[in-house]
């Protein structure tokens, strides 16, 4: 089972340095692969959850793939209706080549009005776009001719029926994103034509169990998230992504913690 981290690349903790110690760190622990998540405009929706500086993913996993030798690197996920899809490809096509294969195309649909709303898109057509887009990456990835040689998965994000739906059609994985395991537990069940599933999970280690029957996978004491990986292992992920952010930007600012946590994941899974 591949493991992966989602690096903050956003927050005020954030500069290049940092994100060269966390591509190294990242590294270093063992793990398999290295993802950063997509905003283009901080508008205000944004920058309360995600502040600045936001380092644009393409261009940020270009630069790791010139300081890193193995692990694999990928966006989780890239908002799709941000970029004409034909750039898309054609971005993903170069970094997959310079990277030496090691692409993973995390996509979504987005959630921010107003930064839809700043590059000229409108929110509510952004399900409908998605689909309209990939269906245009993909086949622009099929002409080896024009777009280079090397397959690149596709995973597919969101919890809702719609994104199961649309990683059935058109990807490589379904990825939900910070979950219930009872939420992906029914849709296993159910979905027998899923192409893969590669969940992100959000890591929160904590000292006492936690007995909230909405509890998130990845969150509780090591007891409770080694058997929520045991339990993904056994639902059939190829890939886990453990993503160490706690939803406070400040956090960027000392990312030891986040270290210690993913060098305790890698203890469990050893």
């Amino acid at each position: 089972m591949e493991l992966g981290v989602n690096v903050p690349n956003f927050g005020p903790g954030t500069d290049p340095g940092r994100l060269r110690a966390w591509a190294q760190t990242v590294e270093g622990l063992g793990f398999d692969l290295l993802m950063v998540s997509d905003h283009v405009v901080i508008t205000p929706d944004v920058a309360e959850q995600y502040p600045a500086p936001f380092y644009e993913p393409f261009t940020t996993l270009s630069w790791l793939a010139g300081i890193t030798q193995r692990v694999r690197l990928g966006t989780t996920v890239l908002i799709v209706p941000y970029r004409h899809p034909l750039l898309v490809a054609r971005m993903a096509a170069n970094l997959n080549q310079l990277s030496g294969g090691r692409l993973v195309l995390g996509v979504g649909v987005g959630w921010a009005r107003q930064e839809f709303e700043a590059l000229g898109q409108r929110v509510e057509r952004r399900g409908r776009q998605t689909d309209e887009s990939l269906d245009t990456i993909r086949a622009a990835l099929a002409n080896t001719e024009d777009y280079g040689k090397g397959d690149i998965p596709i995973w597919v994000g969101g919890n809702s029926d719609v994104a199961v739906r649309r990683a059935v059609r058109v990807g490589d994985a379904w990825h939900p994103l910070r979950f219930r395991l009872s939420r992906v537990r029914e849709v296993l069940e159910r979905e027998t034509a899923l192409p893969g599933f590669a969940p992100r999970i959000a890591l929160r280690f904590t000292d006492a169990p936690i007995t909230d029957p909405d509890r998130l996978a990845g969150h509780g004491t090591t007891e409770q998230v080694a058997a929520d990986l045991e339990e993904l292992r056994r639902l059939g992920a190829q890939s886990i992504v453990f993503d160490p952010f706690n939803d406070d930007p400040d956090e960027t600012l000392h990312p030891e913690t986040a270290w210690r946590a993913l060098a305790t994941v890698k203890e469990l899974l050893s």
